[in-house]
């Protein structure tokens, strides 16, 4: 029992202007769920969106109502009791289609609840007019109780109902109404035929009272339900705002990921200008070296000068040996900072793609207005 959602889309809500009826005004600041709401209690279908703790949509589906597709991902439906014309931009045409179908589906089913609510109340049109007659044979035989006895169920009937719950008066039925007032009417010229025991008109106003105070029960469970139903939608909403704040921090962290791409960059352009430097000399130390040897095979006549120069070249080679190592470790840096670099660099393709989808389907919707203003 009580209402629950049967149906969610996400879309940006827009209201036509109250002064001009031409124009359209946005009534949320991005797309938000709007869902559609069945409530089993009264049979009644309703299309609800909320943004933050405010209603920005609450239309209940009547049988005279038409969803209209204007335009590949935008549609509108007039509510006439809020006095207004909804529209909603959707991402994508098949979403748009979806919510139509539903919207169709549940129209039709708002029309058979009314008809069969219509039915039940024809059914009991000629038991209410019995209830009335016997009402006014009390009034005859008892003069003196006649106004409690009448007023009691309608204290108890009146201020409970399925609209003041719900907040509105759809499919409210009264056509026992002028009926009771007519059968009130009658018994005052021909009452004794209709004599009575006070027992049988007690039981029958015990009984009476106890299926109003019942259905008092089901109004005031109906009520707590609902309440319940308030609890849960703010609960999604604040499971919403958590989301949104991730999605908000996770864009931060792009964003900074962007700024450390250039100094990236600075890093590997130092470090290929340290690794043209390093060749460079190793080259040169590489010429020494041959220039070395050539001396010391040509200057055989004087061994100092050659265990000189052969202490010379060991020292170049352990230092040749440690270039080596620092270039194969610059080798790998260089390496790794290349992968980083491809790994920023698809980050930040990922990230633009999708800025330039949002803003060609901004750049649609602002094409789709220019439209619409020019055709108004």
């Amino acid at each position: 029992m009580g209402e629950q959602p049967i149906f969610s889309s996400r879309a940006h809500v827009f209201q036509i202007d109250p002064n001009t009826k031409k124009n359209w005004v946005p009534t949320s600041k991005h797309a938000v769920t709007v869902s559609y709401f069945f409530d089993s209690t009264r049979n009644v279908y309703r299309i609800i969106s909320l943004e933050g703790s405010k209603a920005i949509i609450n239309s209940t589906i009547t049988p005279n109502m038409t969803f209209t597709k204007t335009s590949q991902k935008f549609g509108q439906w007039a509510d006439s009791r809020a006095n207004t014309v909804y529209g909603l931009g959707f991402s994508s045409e098949s979403h748009l289609s979806k919510f139509a179908e539903k919207f169709a589906e549940f129209k039709e089913a708002a029309r058979l609840a009314k008809e069969r609510s219509q039915e039940k109340t024809e059914l009991t049109s000629t038991p209410s007019q019995g209830g009335a007659v016997k009402r006014n044979v009390l009034s005859v035989n008892k003069p003196g109780k006649k106004k409690e006895s009448a007023s009691a169920p309608g204290d108890l009937q009146s201020p409970l109902t399925s609209e003041s719950i719900n907040g509105t008066d759809e499919d409210r039925v009264t056509p026992n109404t002028p009926k009771h007032s007519k059968a009130r009417a009658e018994p005052s010229q021909n009452a004794l035929p209709f004599s009575h025991s006070s027992s049988s008109i007690n039981k029958h106003w015990e009984a009476e009272l106890a299926a109003l105070k019942g259905n008092n029960a089901k109004l005031t469970a109906a009520l707590l339900e609902s309440t319940a139903n308030v609890k849960q939608w703010k609960q999604q909403l604040g499971a919403y705002q958590e989301e949104a704040e991730r999605l908000h921090k996770r864009v931060t962290e792009l964003e900074c990921v962007s700024g450390q791409t250039t100094a990236i960059k600075s890093q590997k352009t130092e470090l290929n200008r340290t690794i043209e430097e390093l060749e460079l000399a190793l080259k040169a130390k590489e010429e020494e070296l041959e220039r070395l040897k050539a001396e010391v095979e040509s200057a055989n006549e004087f061994r100092f000068q050659k265990d000189t120069l052969t202490q010379k070249l060991k020292e170049t080679e352990s230092r040749n040996q440690m270039l080596e190592v620092q270039l194969s470790d610059l080798e790998q840096r260089l390496e790794s900072s290349q992968l980083e670099r491809e790994t920023y660099r698809n980050n930040l393709c990922s990230l633009l793609e999708l800025l330039d989808s949002k803003i060609f389907e901004l750049t649609e919707l602002r094409d789709m207005l220019a439209k619409l203003m020019e055709g108004s």
